[in-house]
């Protein structure tokens, strides 16, 4: 079948999105596929057309009750026939699905994994081969993801009762080795991997290092444009949720989210967000899988996530309808803390788990009394029986019941595996806190521990574009700090790269640790130096890290007869105000030619003209150099030349921001644009 005019027919659609059309063929050609792509790129079509062209029914794995919902209310809208079968809905409408699925009335078929433990449910399922299975929200399956489900590590074992259905398993984020773990436990056969656009282009990423007293103050006062919202505000905890929701309620429509409220009040949150009647959505990561809304504006992070997978995820929920969005982080070492004291608690200890392996038996038992007579709390319990399910070695029923699988030969595999999950779980927090501490472009940096190639500079992040960030603003260096700037320079050229520590007391730089390593990621973001999170065992074998500080190519050529254009951000007691600081500049509209603060100022039909083809020129340029726009010209220089539009390299050498070495690099080209000889 002509999948175009089945994707027009059906959806409306004129033609594929990037990267659908291939998958599709793929699938419905009867091939495997493991499809990882971007939140809102469209991967629901590359399960939903291949089903149709296959003759259908699908059977579509998901994890969330309102996803498989909206799900199938879409299909619906679209004249197709679709059915649900979860723990929301009346025993009579379960066995109605299963009728229409079983006699060929239904196209399309949602289930929770949690059903396959209902006894005889696999095999129902199996007297009719499905045209294809989807795997929806896929990472959920493997143990070296952040959003791992015991129920889906089952879809192994009863997936082969369904073939010969091709299996598509889809996912919005996974590692390399997420990816090579959901193709085992799926039992994928030769599966086409496609695996596409992790960089997301019109979202702009801030990282915003705050004490935890300053955060609902800034969020507030940042949220109050309307221009920020809607937004998603991630909370740590479910009391944080609900107390931040309470003081922003009375700024804005803003609501509480999170699993320890009814299905009633989820919903009515979740539906009263789709509409705009809620604007902001206070919640924990139980908010936000499937949700699809296009114009979110702003995700905020009100603390540190627990991974980068999980914060990928959640900041893609923004800008979905690709108009320009922004995500933001506030975090500080106290979250790090935060977080062991989470591992401490979701992680139990070997031993803790191996005692509750031995109190199962072969046979069901309540688990009350399971955990009354290992005089356990009831939540460790629940939470010892997660980890030992996953491993293999202990189950539930359909009625929550609790049994053990352990033999005696599996006892050293399986604690060695947890151990390695257990180790992997600290490799992700580190992770995650690496990344918080970055001095690269956030977009290029996020990519890359995907696997995907990072390519240039995003151009937009506060790294690349400090003079646009929102959350902090950034000021370029007075003259005290560019003296010290100038003297860290002048130490790396003589003594070459060492760690920070060193470098602070060889430079001569007095005052605290945290300005002077403001001062490094300034000239990080300059693109003069490279910094870097090394480590070193301690005598008692403890490990500690550091940040080790190299010069780049342009750093090493730096000249004292240089200008040095170096941002810095603002002091933390100016965070809180940082917002309400950025929307307050005062527009001038009389600066002088050739000596602009960065003001905005009124300009002419022809100097606008000028403005956008330097602009254009600046992005070219920053691209083929692999570097932030304004490496090549800040905001204010590149205003201070339309102002100026200097005709000769002499009159260009005047304009204020523009010294010796850009003339020597940049000059012709500049004067070219200047006077309308160059596009």
């Amino acid at each position: 079948m002509d999948l175009v005019s089945l994707l027009k027919s059906t959806f409306g659609f004129s033609g594929f999105r990037e990267n659908q059309e291939a998958v599709c063929h793929a699938v419905a050609g009867g091939r495997d596929a493991l499809l990882v792509m971007p939140t809102g790129a469209g991967k629901s079509i590359c399960y939903q057309l291949p089903a149709l062209a296959r003759g259908g029914p699908a059977l579509v794995v998901s994890p969330l009750i309102a996803l498989m919902d909206d799900q199938a209310t879409r299909l619906a809208s679209h004249g197709l026939r679709a059915a649900c079968i979860h723990s929301g809905l009346s025993r009579e409408a379960a066995r109605q699905a299963c009728r229409e699925y079983l006699d060929g009335t239904l196209q399309f078929l949602f289930i929770a994994p949690e059903r396959l433990r209902v006894p005889g449910f696999p095999e129902m399922l199996a007297r009719r081969t499905p045209a294809l299975i989807a795997v929806d929200e896929a990472h959920c399956i493997s143990g070296w993801g952040h959003d791992f489900r015991p129920d889906y590590r089952t879809l192994g074992e009863w997936l082969p009762l369904l073939r010969p259905a091709p299996i598509i398993a889809l996912t919005a984020t996974a590692t390399p080795r997420v990816q090579q773990d959901i193709v085992t436990q799926l039992r994928l056969v030769e599966p086409a991997l496609f695996v596409h656009g992790f960089r997301r282009e019109n979202l702009a990423l801030e990282i915003v290092e705050m004490s935890k007293p300053q955060r609902n103050d800034f969020i507030g006062k940042y949220l109050k444009a309307a221009e920020t919202r809607p937004a998603i505000v991630y909370a740590p905890s479910r009391k944080a949720a609900e107390e931040m929701a309470e003081i922003f309620n009375g700024q804005f429509p803003a609501a509480a989210y999170h699993a320890g409220l009814s299905p009633a009040v989820r919903e009515r949150v979740q539906r009263g967000f789709q509409a705009g009647e809620v604007q902001v959505v206070v919640a924990t990561i139980a908010f936000g899988m499937g949700i699809d809304k296009a114009d979110v504006r702003t995700v905020m992070h009100a603390a540190l996530p627990g991974s980068v997978e999980a914060y990928y995820q959640e900041v893609g929920r923004a800008g979905r309808d690709g108009h320009r969005s922004r995500a933001i982080l506030l975090h500080s070492f106290a979250d790090r803390k935060m977080h062991e004291s989470f591992f401490d608690r979701d992680y139990p200890a070997v031993e803790e788990l191996a005692r509750v392996g031995r109190a199962l038996t072969e046979e069901f038992q309540e688990p009350e009394d399971v955990w009354a007579k290992l005089k356990m709390d009831p939540a460790m319990f629940g939470r010892a029986m997660d980890k030992l399910a996953a491993q293999g070695v202990a189950a539930f029923d359909v009625q929550g019941r609790v049994r053990g699988l352990l033999r005696k030969q599996d006892a050293d595999q399986w604690r060695a595996e947890y151990q390695t999950q257990r180790e992997h779980r600290r490799v992700q927090l580190g992770d995650m806190v690496a990344f918080a501490e970055t001095a690269q472009c956030r977009m290029s940096a996020l990519v890359r521990h995907f696997g995907d190639k990072p390519g240039s500079p995003c151009g937009h992040c506060d790294f690349c574009s400090p003079e646009t960030a929102e959350a902090v603003p950034f000021v370029e260096s007075g003259p005290d700090e560019a003296r010290q700037l100038r003297r860290i320079l002048r130490e790396l050229q003589a003594s070459g790269s060492r760690s920070a520590g060193r470098l602070q007391t060889e430079s001569g730089v007095e005052g605290e640790r945290r300005v002077f390593d403001m001062l490094l990621d300034g000239l990080a973001r300059a693109g003069l130096v490279n910094l870097t999170v090394e480590s070193w065992k301690s005598p008692e074998g403890r490990e500690v890290t550091f940040r080790k500080v190299a010069l780049t190519h342009e750093g090493r050529n730096w000249t004292e007869a240089e200008p040095l254009t170096v941002f810095l951000r603002a002091n933390e007691e100016s965070a809180s105000r940082g917002a309400a600081v950025r929307r307050q500049k005062p527009q001038s509209s009389n600066a002088a030619p050739g000596r602009g603060n960065g003001a905005h100022v009124k300009l002419t039909p022809a100097q606008a003209e000028l403005d956008s083809r330097l602009r254009a020129w600046r992005k070219a340029e920053a691209a083929t150099a692999g570097k932030p726009a304004f490496f090549v010209l800040t905001d204010a220089t590149l205003q201070n030349v339309v102002l100026a539009g200097p005709r000769s390299l002499a009159a260009l050498g005047s304009v204020h921001g523009i010294g010796p070495a850009k003339v020597d690099h940049y000059g012709p080209a500049i004067v070219a644009i200047c006077r309308g000889d160059a596009g």
